[in-house]
């Protein structure tokens, strides 16, 4: 079967650092992949690749077995996106945040109807009516996440990133918020793609884990074989531990 996302032999360089080195990756239809690794190693620009924001030096990108097109608008149509600090407009309402793409985007719905869309994702993420009208400095934490969430979902994307969705969060919102994406994802059949350093996230939404190290893709797997894997790298890595083959910034 065709995959929703192939990476081939993907290549980034910033100048004389090499950021990506050569990394593939499949994600199918409806799977949940997590991408786990250090700092630096690759993750976001592997996710701003896939995204069009940056432009690989080799290698190919395929969307369902197809080169991304020429027509971004519609490329981009397909995405939803949970950014790591919510990324709301603090001049914005709730409402007019989750419906942001609606009204401006290439879907143009009336302020009535992108409202009542956003009420609905609003509350499938948990949050009541009466928050459409407040503003993102009025609310939690965890409420702007799930906030950021009902955006992500609002134009019922194919494909949804996540950037350290529980980062910020104390342990309980950390779950809520992993159950809901777990649960939304399922729902909808969409394809997900996380970053995290949470590896309580990793095995509450992962189907497939892919750690990246040093520019490649150093192990990738079922989310049930982590433990067993035999890789050290993996192994340091989900561990914490301070022994092991990589080395710590010091």
């Amino acid at each position: 079967m065709t995959p929703k996302i192939a990476l081939r032999d993907i290549h980034k360089a910033f100048g004389s650092k090499h950021v990506l080195r050569g990394v593939d990756l499949e994600v199918a239809r409806g799977e949940s992949l997590v991408i786990i690794g250090g700092s630096g190693t690759g993750k976001s620009v592997t996710i701003k690749s896939i995204l069009g924001l940056i432009t690989p030096d080799k290698g190919e990108i395929l969307i369902d077995g197809a080169p991304m097109g020429r027509d971004r608008d519609a490329f981009l149509a397909q995405f939803g996106m949970l950014f790591q600090g919510g990324a709301l407009f603090d001049s914005l309402s709730v409402w007019q945040n989750v419906a942001f793409r609606l009204i401006r985007g290439r879907y143009k719905m009336t302020r009535e109807a992108a409202r009542e869309v956003a009420i609905e994702k609003l509350r499938r993420v948990g949050l009541s009516p009466d928050v459409a009208d407040q503003f993102p400095a009025e609310l939690s934490g965890g409420m702007q996440k799930r906030v950021g969430l009902a955006r992500a979902i609002a134009a019922e994307p194919e494909i949804i990133f996540f950037d350290e969705p529980t980062t910020g969060l104390d342990p309980i919102m950390s779950g809520v918020i992993n159950e809901l994406i777990r649960e939304i994802v399922v729902e909808m059949g969409a394809t997900a793609m996380t970053i995290t350093h949470d590896m309580t996230s990793v095995r509450a939404i992962a189907d497939k884990v892919a750690m990246i190290h040093n520019g490649k893709v150093r192990w990738s797997g079922p989310v049930g074989q982590m433990e067993t894997s035999g890789d050290p790298y993996l192994t340091q890595f989900i561990t914490g531990s301070a022994e092991g083959p990589i080395e710590a910034v010091r």
